[in-house]
């Protein structure tokens, strides 16, 4: 389901590095949001950290391959661990000639 803009979020408001890249619409899946909303959570933070290129519990093979993603329109896939839990982001390859890319979406591994 989409996530509406919040601009009273501060990491929101505020990127502190300007985004590799677009995201998108940006949704999120029930277990996500379950998981979010359970440890009082917004998606904001996780989603700035993927922009900025902060991939999270990656290893290095994985990193790589985000990096060359940012230039090659493949997917993006970042990973974050939240009370135990993983939890995904990931932004689809681009879709157009433009560079656009259609979403990105949080979700638990076993909703992909």
């Amino acid at each position: 389901m989409p996530i509406p803009a919040d601009s009273s979020d501060p990491a929101q408001a505020a990127l502190p590095k300007p985004p590799l890249f677009p995201t998108g619409q940006i949704v999120a899946t029930p277990g996500a949001l379950d998981l979010l909303q359970r440890h009082g959570l917004t998606p904001w933070p996780f989603i700035a950290r993927h922009v900025e290129g902060d991939w999270g519990d990656l290893d290095a093979e994985d990193a790589a391959l985000n990096r060359a993603a940012v230039t090659d329109g493949s997917r993006i896939l970042s990973a974050y661990v939240v009370e135990g839990t993983r939890l995904w982001v990931i932004t689809d390859a681009v879709h157009d000639d433009d560079g656009n890319r259609a979403s990105t979406c949080l979700l638990l591994p076993e909703e992909y």
